[in-house]
Order: structure tokens, then C-alpha cells, then sequence
């Protein structure tokens, strides 16, 4: 069927819509991408539930685990954790801690906290040793 186009002058669809893209790419700024992603968006979001949106980020997640390593993420949360530092004040880290800590207390029982707790003091621990060694 690739041949047959060919020999016709007709081009494949896959060929086109690269056509299409690449001249839609150069008539149109950031803003324009960004209102149809908002539009496409919204759409979406009326027509798709919370289950959906965990079932593609849960994907999304697996596929871009197998494609990153340990670096890329602790690259990504410094990013994301210095935007947001610029973003927010005090009041908004301490709002967020305290929903993060009614919403553990409310999941986890004591064996996690003691849990948690060795595990805190073990790392600590390793740090100060560490740091008594480069002193």
C-alpha cells in the first residue's frame, strides 16, 4: 500500500499529519499550545472520572520509572521542591504538614510510628558518625 501511494504522488497519512504538525508548529506561538491544552483539558476532565485519571498516572508512572533512574528523580524533586519554596510561604508548608500528619495518623497505627522512628534514628545516627569522621 506504501508503494501504491507513492507511485500515485499521494502521500501516507502518517506522512501527512507530520506535514501538518510541523507547518501548525511554525504559525503558532506557546500561547496557542497552551489554550487548546487547556481547552483539551477541560474536556477531558468532564469527561473522565478519578479512576481514569489514576489508571493513565499510574502508567505514566510505571513507564517513566523503567525509563529513568534514581538521579533523574532526586534531579526532578530538587526542581519541584525549589519552585515551590519560591511559590509558597511558611503558613502554606505548615497548612500541608499538618493535612499530611491527621492524614498518616489517620492510616497508620504505633508499630508505624516506632517503625518510622528507628529508621529516623538510624540515618541520623550514620550522618553524625559520618560527619565526625570529615571533622
Amino acid at each position: 500500500m506504501a508503494n501504491n501511494n507513492k507511485k500515485n504522488n499521494k502521500m501516507g497519512v502518517e506522512e501527512a499529519g507530520k506535514k501538518g504538525g510541523q507547518t501548525t508548529a511554525r504559525n503558532h506561538d506557546q500561547e496557542f499550545y497552551e489554550e487548546i491544552g487547556q481547552k483539551g483539558g477541560n474536556t477531558t476532565s468532564k469527561n473522565h472520572d478519578q479512576e481514569f485519571y489514576e489508571d493513565i498516572g499510574k502508567k505514566g508512572g510505571e513507564k517513566t520509572s523503567k525509563n529513568h533512574d534514581q538521579e533523574f528523580y532526586e534531579e526532578i524533586g530538587q526542581k519541584g521542591g525549589k519552585t515551590t519554596s519560591q511559590n509558597h510561604d511558611q503558613e502554606f508548608y505548615e497548612e500541608i504538614g499538618q493535612k499530611g500528619g491527621e492524614t498518616t495518623s489517620k492510616n497508620h497505627d504505633q508499630e508505624f510510628y516506632e517503625e518510622i522512628g528507628q529508621k529516623g534514628g538510624n540515618v541520623r545516627g550514620r550522618q553524625q558518625q559520618k560527619d565526625n569522621k570529615n571533622n
